[in-house]
Order: C-alpha cells, then sequence, then structure tokens
C-alpha cells in the first residue's frame, strides 16, 4: 500500500519539475480549478471554492467525460472523488439494479442530493441484502444522464442547518447544463476484454452502447435558454462465476429422470412424502426404473432394490450422482454456474433545464425529467436435488431472473425576482421513483405443476413534494454582510403494492392458500421426496403480500437563517440555524458555525463546526415484507417487522427517531503561484447518536425455549417474541432501530496543477486522497425485552458482527486518484490511476487456520491499483473521437475464501479443514459482500463526439 501510495505521490512530484510561469487563468469553469464559482455551501453569489469555510469539489463533467469510460454518474463520482464511494453489487435483488452512494464514509442515506440546488427525492429501494448501506435509502444518481450536467458539486461537511434532513455526511449539487448555442452528441461502445469474461473462459462480455443528445437553444430573448438531453443505453451483463463445485444430482434425480423418459412423473405420486397413502407405488417405481442408472454400483442397486419403506428408499437414494449424471445428461459442471456480475440494462432518459427571464428582474425557470429503466439479475440458482427446485417441471433446475422496471421522474418550476430589496426565489418540485418486481424463469414449488413460471411480484414507489422560499440581501456592514432566510414544506408519500397471490402464496398438499405458517409436523406441508418442505412464493424473490401493503404519508415545515460576514477582507464568519418540524416525530434545531481567515494572499484557514440530524426515511419506518430464504440449505419464511406495527412494539422496540449529529471540520488551501499549484487539505469528526440500523435475524422461539426460560422475565419475553412472529407469519425476522452510536473521523487532500510545457503542449494534474475511518462506540441501545428474552445472544443478534463489519471495513479506509492530462494540439492523453484501499468480507472464515471459522474472523481484501489510459483527438470543431481502457492492467480484487484453502507444501493441512465456504461452491469467485471497484476486469471503449 505504502508503495503504490509514494507512486502516486511521486508521478505528481515529477510532473511539478516541469511547472513554468503562467499567465494568471480566467476564473471559469472550463479551468476547473480551486477558485470556480460555486454555489453550495454558501447563499452569497459569486462565491468561489477558495473564498468558502469549507471544503468543496467542483467536477466539470464534460471535460472529465472527455477521456473517462465512467458513464454513470456514480461510478464517475466513483473514479474521480476519493471521498465518494459507490459499491457495485451482484445477487442482491433490486440492489444490483440502483448502486448504493456513500459520501465520508457514512451512509447512503446521510448524504444529501440537490439539483440545480434544490432537494432531490430519494428511491423508493431499500437496501436489506448484504452489501455497504444495508438498512439504508439512498438516492438514484444514475437516474440523472451524466450528459445532462454540466458540473457537479460536493460540499464534504455537514450541512444540516443549512439544507435540512440527511446532509450529515454533505450535500452533492448536480448542476444541470444551459448551453443555448449548439446541439452536441456523443455514440460510445465498449465491452469488458478481460481473463474473467464469460466465467473466465476470456473474449468479451458485458458489451454497451450508449447514446447521448443534447440540444440548447435561446427562447428569443436575452438571458433565456432551453436545454434538452435524452440518453439511451443498453448494456449486457457479465458473468464472472467459476465452475460449480458442489453436489447437483442425487441418486433420486437419476432414478426419477429415467422414469420421466418413459412417461412416468414420480413427483406427481405424493405431495408429502411423509404421509403419502402410496407408499408401495412411490417404491415399486423407483426399484423399476433404478436398474437404468448404469452406473449404479451393485451395491446401490441392492439397497435400493431392498427398500420395504420410504425411510429405507431415502437412504438408498440419497448419495452424490453429480458426476455421473452430468455425463449422462451430456452436460458440464459449468452449466450449472451462477449469474454473477453486473445486471442487464436497458435505459432511456430524457431532462431538461430552462429559464426565460419575465423583466429585469424577474426570471421563470424549470426543470427536471424522467428516467426508464428495465434491469435484470438472477438469484442462486435452485439446483435439482434442492427442495426449491420441482423437478417435474426443471428436471435440470433453474436460474431465477428477477426483473426491474424503474421509472423515476422529477420537475421543478420556479420564480427569481426581487421582493423588499430581497433577491427571492420561490420554487415548488415534485419528484418520484417507483421499482417494479417481476420474477420468470421461476416456479411457486409448493403448487407444484399447477405453478406459473412467472410472476409480477409488486412494487414499491415513493413521491416527494418540496415548496421553497429563499430570500438574500446584502448588507453594507464592515466588509460586507450577506443575510439568507427562507422556508421549506416538504410532503412525502410512500407505497407498497401486492404481488401475484402466486408470487407469495404458500400452498398445502391439497392446492389451499395457507395463511400464516404450518407446524413443522403438519401433513399438509408440501414437502420434496427426502421430506423437506418445499418454499413459499416466487422462487428469488417472493412477491410482496396483503399484509405487506400500505401507503403512508407525512409532512414537515422548515425555517432557516443563514449569515455570512465578512468582518475583514481577510475574515469570514458563517452562522447558519434551522428548525424542522415533522408530523410523524416532532420538531428539532440544528446550527452551524464557520471561519475562513486568510492567512496571506496565499494560504487560508477555515473551520466549521455543526449540529445535524437526519430524518428517519419512510421506508424505513413502513418496508415490510414476507419471502422464503435459504438459510443453510433449509428454507424459512422470513420477515420485516415495520418499527411502527404490533409485532415490533410487543418485543419492546421503540418508534424510530432522528439520527442526531456533532461535527468538526478544519483545513487549509494553499497556492503556489509559482508552480501553478493549490491545495486544499481537512479534517473532520462527525459523531452520530441514534443511528438507524437494520437488525440481525432473530429467529421464533420455539415452545422449548418459553418452557425452558430460566426466570419469569424471560419467559414474558419470549412469549412476547412468539407472539409477534406468529402474528406476522413468519419463522425469522428484523427490524429497524435507533440501534448504536457512531463516530467517523478523517482527512482529505487535493491537489491540482496545471502548466505549459511549451507551445500548444500542457499537461494538467489531479491528485486527491481520503483516508477514514467509522467505529461504533459506546453500548448497543438494546431494549430491555431483548436483553431479558435471550441475553447476550439475543445482544449479538441486534448488531452482529456482519453489521459491524458493514459499518466499519466494507468500504475503503483510503482512496486516492491521479488523474493527469496531457494535451498537445488536437491530441489529448488522459492517464488516471486510482487507488482503492483494503476491505474487510463480513463472512466468517478460518484466519488463523487453527481448522475452526468464528464470526469474528473474516477475510481481508487487498488494495488496489487501478489504471486507466485514453487518447481523444479533436479532428474538427465538430468531430471528436476517443479511445481507451478502463482497468488497463485487469485487475480484480482478492479471490474469494473457499471451502478448504489450497495449502503449500509448506503448511501442514488441516484437521478438520476449514468449513465455511464464502465462494458458495466457487460461484463467487470473488466477493458478493464487498467490492472495493467491481469485479468485471479490463473494458475497452471508443466514443465518437460531435458538435454543431
Amino acid at each position: 500500500m505504502k508503495k503504490n501510495v509514494a507512486l502516486v505521490l511521486g508521478l505528481l512530484t515529477f510532473s511539478g519539475i516541469y511547472a513554468q510561469e503562467n499567465k494568471k487563468e480566467k476564473d471559469t469553469l472550463q479551468n476547473n480549478e480551486l477558485s470556480e464559482v460555486t454555489i453550495i455551501g454558501s447563499r452569497s453569489k459569486n462565491r468561489v471554492k477558495t473564498d468558502v469555510p469549507v471544503p468543496i469539489d467542483i467536477f466539470n463533467i464534460s471535460e472529465i467525460t472527455k477521456g473517462a469510460p465512467q458513464t454513470s454518474v456514480t461510478q464517475i463520482l466513483n473514479y474521480v472523488a476519493p471521498s465518494f464511494t459507490s459499491n457495485p453489487t451482484s445477487t442482491a435483488d433490486g440492489t444490483d439494479h440502483i448502486d448504493p452512494a456513500q459520501l465520508r464514509g457514512l451512509g447512503p442515506d446521510q448524504v444529501l442530493i440537490l439539483v440545480n440546488g434544490k432537494r432531490r427525492h430519494t428511491s423508493s429501494l431499500v437496501n436489506i441484502n448484504g452489501a455497504p448501506g444495508r438498512g439504508s435509502v439512498g438516492t438514484d444518481l444514475n437516474a440523472i444522464p451524466s450528459f445532462a450536467i454540466e458540473r457537479i458539486e460536493v460540499l464534504r461537511d455537514g450541512a444540516a442547518a443549512q439544507y435540512g434532513s440527511d446532509a450529515i455526511a454533505g450535500v452533492i449539487n448536480i448542476v444541470l447544463k444551459k448551453n443555448a448555442n449548439y446541439l452536441s452528441g456523443d455514440v460510445q461502445y465498449g465491452a469488458n476484454m478481460s481473463s474473467g469474461s464469460n466465467n473466465f473462459k476470456g473474449g468479451t462480455d458485458g458489451q454497451a452502447l450508449q447514446v447521448d443528445l443534447n440540444y440548447g437553444t435561446s427562447l428569443g430573448k436575452e438571458g433565456s435558454f432551453l436545454s434538452v438531453t435524452g440518453s439511451a443505453v443498453t448494456r449486457q451483463a457479465t458473468s464472472r462465476a467459476g465452475i460449480r463445485s458442489n453436489a447437483i444430482f442425487n441418486a433420486y434425480n437419476a432414478v426419477e429422470y429415467r422414469a420421466a423418459q418413459n412417461g412416468v412423473n414420480v413427483n406427481s405420486l405424493f405431495s408429502n412424502i411423509n404421509t403419502t397413502p402410496n407408499s408401495a407405488q412411490i417404491i415399486s417405481t423407483l426399484q423399476q426404473y433404478a436398474p437404468q442408472v448404469s452406473y449404479f454400483t451393485a451395491a446401490q442397486q441392492t439397497a435400493i432394490a431392498g427398500a420395504t419403506n420410504i425411510t429405507q428408499m431415502q437412504a438408498a437414494l440419497g448419495f452424490d450422482a453429480t458426476n455421473n449424471e452430468i455425463n449422462y445428461r451430456g452436460q458440464e459442471r459449468s452449466d450449472y454456474n451462477m449469474s454473477v456480475g453486473q445486471s442487464e440494462l436497458a435505459s432511456g432518459q430524457l431532462y431538461y433545464n430552462t429559464k426565460y427571464p419575465l423583466t429585469e428582474i424577474t426570471s421563470l425557470y424549470s426543470f427536471g425529467g424522467v428516467s426508464y429503466r428495465n434491469g435484470k439479475s438472477y438469484a442462486f440458482n435452485r439446483l435439482p436435488n434442492g427442495a426449491g427446485t420441482f423437478t417435474q417441471v426443471y428436471a435440470n433446475g433453474f436460474l431465477p431472473e428477477i426483473e426491474s422496471d424503474i421509472i423515476d421522474a422529477s420537475s421543478a418550476v420556479g420564480l427569481t425576482t426581487q421582493l423588499f430589496g430581497f433577491d427571492t426565489d420561490i420554487s415548488t418540485n415534485l419528484g418520484s421513483n417507483s421499482f417494479k418486481y417481476d420474477v420468470n424463469n421461476t416456479i411457486n414449488a409448493t403448487l407444484g405443476t399447477n405453478s406459473d413460471s412467472s410472476f409480477y411480484a409488486g412494487k414499491v414507489s415513493f413521491l416527494q413534494s418540496t415548496t421553497n422560499l429563499d430570500l438574500s440581501k446584502k448588507y453594507d456592514v464592515l466588509d460586507g454582510l450577506n443575510v439568507a432566510f427562507g422556508g421549506e414544506f416538504r410532503y412525502e408519500n410512500y407505497q407498497i403494492k401486492q404481488g401475484d397471490v402466486e408470487s407469495y402464496g404458500l400452498y398445502d398438499v391439497n392446492g389451499n392458500l395457507v395463511s400464516g405458517i404450518l407446524p413443522s409436523n403438519s401433513p399438509l406441508i408440501v414437502t420434496d421426496f427426502f421430506g423437506n418442505k418445499r418454499g413459499a412464493g416466487a422462487q428469488g424473490f417472493s412477491g410482496f403480500q396483503p399484509s405487506d401493503a400500505k401507503e403512508k404519508d407525512r409532512r414537515s415545515g422548515a425555517a432557516y437563517i443563514d449569515l455570512e460576514l465578512n468582518a475583514t477582507k481577510n475574515w469570514l464568519i458563517n452562522g447558519a440555524a434551522r428548525y424542522e418540524n415533522y408530523s410523524d416525530f416532532g420538531s428539532t434545531v440544528t446550527f452551524k458555525l464557520a471561519s475562513l481567515l486568510k492567512l496571506n494572499d496565499n494560504i487560508n484557514w477555515r473551520i466549521s463546526g455543526q449540529t445535524g440530524f437526519r430524518a428517519p426515511s419512510l421506508q424505513q419506518k413502513y418496508f415490510e415484507s414476507s419471502s422464503t430464504q435459504f438459510i443453510n440449505g433449509s428454507p424459512y419464511q422470513v420477515g420485516y417487522f415495520t418499527n411502527d406495527s404490533e409485532a415490533a412494539k410487543s418485543i419492546g422496540v421503540e418508534n424510530l427517531k432522528p439520527e442526531t449529529s456533532k461535527s468538526i471540520s478544519t483545513g487549509f488551501t494553499f497556492k503556489i503561484p509559482a508552480a501553478n499549484i493549490t491545495i486544499a487539505t481537512d479534517a473532520y469528526f462527525t459523531r452520530i447518536d441514534d443511528r438507524i440500523v437494520l437488525t440481525g435475524q432473530y429467529a421464533r422461539p420455539t415452545d422449548a425455549q418459553i418452557n425452558g426460560a430460566t426466570s419469569p422475565e424471560q419467559k414474558d419475553a419470549l412469549t412476547l417474541f412468539q407472539q409477534a412472529f406468529d402474528l406476522k407469519g413468519v419463522e425469522r425476522a428484523s427490524f429497524w432501530t435507533n440501534g448504536i452510536n457512531s463516530e467517523t473521523k478523517g482527512i482529505d487532500l487535493v491537489i491540482s496543477q496545471k502548466y505549459n510545457v511549451i507551445e500548444d503542449f500542457t499537461i494538467r494534474n489531479d491528485f486527491a486522497l481520503s483516508y477514514n475511518t467509522t467505529k461504533r462506540v459506546g453500548s448497543l441501545n438494546v431494549p430491555q425485552s431483548i436483553v431479558n428474552a435471550g441475553g447476550d445472544p439475543y445482544v449479538y443478534s441486534f448488531f452482529p458482527e456482519s453489521s459491524r463489519i458493514y459499518l466499519e471495513e466494507a468500504i475503503p479506509k483510503l482512496k486516492a486518484n491521479l488523474m493527469t492530462t496531457f494535451s498537445i494540439k488536437k491530441l489529448d492523453i488522459y492517464l488516471r490511476n486510482s487507488y482503492f484501499g483494503k476491505v474487510t468480507d463480513p463472512g466468517a472464515t478460518d484466519v488463523n487456520l487453527d481448522g475452526f471459522s468464528s464470526v469474528y474472523e473474516h477475510p481481508e481484501y487487498s488494495a488496489k491499483l487501478v489504471t486507466d489510459l485514453s487518447l481523444g483527438y479533436q479532428i474538427n470543431e465538430h468531430l471528436r473521437v476517443t479511445l481507451g481502457v478502463n482497468n488497463i492492467g485487469d485487475v480484480y480484487p482478492d479471490r474469494n475464501n473457499p471451502a478448504t484453502p489450497a495449502f503449500t507444501n509448506t503448511t501442514p493441512t488441516l484437521s478438520p479443514a476449514p468449513s465455511t465456504d464464502l465462494s458458495n461452491a466457487n460461484q463467487f469467485a470473488y466477493s458478493r459482500a464487498v467490492s472495493q471497484f467491481g469485479l468485471n476486469g479490463r473494458f475497452g471503449f471508443a466514443r465518437l463526439s460531435f458538435k454543431i
């Protein structure tokens, strides 16, 4: 790691040797320097970056994407802003289609997103699966086409007192294009050309085609404009699974397959093998066709022929027959690989930004757009030997497909004018996000042959309406006082719509829909041949049930004041206070105080301190679902208790309240005019109390556990738990709670340099580094009833070790990048090195090689350096072509932890061998739980850009 960082710093220093005196550059966006004009973090107009008492990054998207292969907003920021992290996921249901985004190591819901300075709505998706940001709700940045964006401003400082809830980590402001003079466009094609492509067979996969158009025109009046952007993307899936190493077929699968070839379906002879009345027929049928399995040994055939009851036949047919049966069916183990990698995607987006002056002081503006994305990802394979596979329908098992339809729409309209001498901005903004689920190539195994293969699984949606009034005015006090104040009214609505009844239903042996769960010994349970109960609902993703469906809303109002005083020409003081009132939890007040001191013409010192808050999202308060999940190979009905439900209240869970924070940030900005270098460095600390987390899974207490309670308090608590589970009809459950307190501290460094080597030869270096750590501090906020119910084991499940890893170690603590651009007349050469620090997998494994896996032992995946290289040539004033490669070295994360390590000759084989397999039988060659930069390997692209 140290060598890689030294290399990056060395490259920067080497470039600096050639620095020469340059003429002072104009303060424009095109120069992309630390002195660009910005609007975020300060309500004083024309404030520049070096004059703002908080750290701000400005990213000129059109300049960045000239040479970068990344085209989505999250991936652009992931590679250029080290304080920003976005982790692509695989096999995580809806999270495969919306990448969670984090700032300064905090959660996806602790960064506020603005568009043109106005609050943007969040996604309707709750991240409930294994991924960083588990339990949180973020904003779908990729719903906005990057080609519609002029610049992105990242405020790396708490700003709840200025902008309201969610701004604990900072604010990202997306500024849309407003050109009024031309038509421009990009056509880009690319693919992964990697050793890992096509499940490590090589070649290419993940082919992607993107077409972007932007048209800007004047509306016939000076200062008016209309900018419209359209974008269309098709992206193929990538596959990075190893060859499956576990059992696929058992002997029963082989015999039933021979019977099916002769028109006899053995599975149709029973529904519950434990209570079937025709045991003799089943046994005789299996004995009739077993001799047709030529690879069964004489002893195996004898055991089958001698079975006189179902139990004996189960024992006789329970052995693994995978290798022989695969050969018989003309298949390979790789035919049963999962689909592990990026999801398949097709999208279309249309955005606009417009302004029209009505008078000299009054202008009307509007912006917004619509995005539609259709995605396809995949669940875990249902193998022929699994209870979730009804082999009478899928003789070779199946791979469920989860199809998403995501519609994101927004529109804002506003008026700027002067009112009583104040610059006034009044606006209203409506935004919505909906996520519809369909499950294909699947089955409800409890229905068997009566089941469909595709289901509508339901839909979640979120709507937000925001109305703002902002006023500001400058006063001639000392060296200038800017006074800003205003208010905000916000309405939010969250809905869950149920899916098809078969998508979630549990059916009994008679084909009747079951309410709740059946007792484990019930004769009505649908089983496979070996007596394992079959899972309810659509395999891969169970639909939302009627009990999950709901519509909830809330309202909030806010008022703020923001004062910015230039006490002297070298000393700026900023203070802000904000009051907010929510209809569902009450009021809160936050404050911020910041200062900038110009020590001399080239050095500024800045410091800020603030309190903050984040209101619990409606999604966290009201998301509810029940589905079949396979845990250690067995199906369980797993649910989520809503925070205000009777089930949650009965076990002592209180209603969610806001997270509260305290933070401080301080740093310096430096200019070295002789070398044309600017430097900004900032250190920060953030404490968050009552942080909202999703607990681990609790199991329904059994009657035996209740009867075995060691105290009346424990018996009462366990009884309440059992009643809560029965009320929801699930066997395992999680819930949201203000469970922990955390502390985050870190440092950011940004260095920029631009200079002319000779005429028509310019070199620009941009180096950025971010290091931060987050730790849970203090004791857990565990309800006493949970402590009473199970003591330490129940306390552990409240915030398990895997949750700690997701919070503290699942994203890189250290990120850095060095972007060097060589401009030689019409040719631009882009070289970017991105450093991603080490991460830890939340899965348990045998780190110390003692033969046993502990929940406190986790694999670490080492730091990596990813290099991008591209060449851009300006053919003429209208056409430009760019060729490039992302990850030119074809770098991958470290390999996942297998069941049995490949020991060297110097390492003794352990007995017993480590049992934990994080690769899921070699399917996840790389971790599915954490991701530093994805797992797609080398990506090559060609782009044609035009402007007319």
